[in-house]
């Protein structure tokens, strides 16, 4: 049984056409995931790319990875990305265990990240497990042009109130059994804390990417 990296890289972004290879410091979005997946492959046996786009399936295997053509009935602007994941694993000769989903829009991670992350899934157990980030904003709803504080109360100081996290799209670990049933985080899924000055982007705009830009020469770069 094997573990198999996936990214979903389809070519119809609206906000941010051509996102996917859009040069960060001359190299392609697309492949620091592959590079990423390349870098562990002790623990990956193949790196796959779903894509409906031609320039991105090029540029997917000049970085060597295998590309999986993905149908246009699931390459729309709402459909899940379950639906790409599901498609390789039917798509493909091949016994699979464990799929590790990378997305193209989520760059730079920690070296290590991989190997931490895996040995808790294993170790663990685990259905699925998902990177979050602790958030440290004081949240509320308006209603009625009024402010209702939701995750603290009025004056309270930021560090005393309860931690909230957020899904950061770093990385994902998940049974190739859940996805073929349109699951990718399980209800059990364990939440790998990470604290990464990356984790905070998410690339969906050209706002995102310049952030993106601006943080890869300040703390990758330099």
């Amino acid at each position: 049984m094997k573990t198999i990296a996936i990214i979903p890289a389809r070519g119809g972004s609206k906000r941010l056409p051509q996102k996917n290879i859009k040069l960060l410091d001359e190299v392609p979005l697309l492949s620091f995931s592959i590079l990423f997946a390349q870098a562990n492959s002790e623990l990956i046996d193949e790196v796959y790319v779903s894509t409906d786009d031609a320039e991105i399936k090029k540029i997917a295997l000049e970085y060597g990875a295998k590309v999986v053509d993905r149908p246009e009935q699931i390459s729309g602007d709402f459909e899940p990305t379950v639906s790409a994941l599901k498609h390789v694993l039917q798509s493909i000769d091949l016994e699979v265990e464990n799929v590790i989903l990378l997305q193209a829009t989520n760059p730079i991670r920690p070296e290590n990240l991989l190997k931490e992350t895996f040995e808790i899934y294993q170790k663990k157990k685990c259905n699925s497990l998902f990177t979050v980030s602790r958030n440290h904003k004081k949240f509320g709803k308006i209603i009625d042009q009024r402010f209702i504080p939701e995750n603290y109360k009025i004056g309270q100081r930021s560090q005393d109130i309860d931690p909230l996290y957020f899904e950061n799209g770093l990385l994902y670990i998940t049974k190739a059994a859940l996805i073929l049933e349109d699951i990718i985080i399980s209800e059990d899924a364990y939440p790998f804390e990470i604290d990464h000055i990356f984790a905070n982007v998410d690339i969906d705009t050209q706002e995102d990417f310049d952030y993106a830009k601006y943080l890869y020469h300040k703390h990758i770069k330099s």
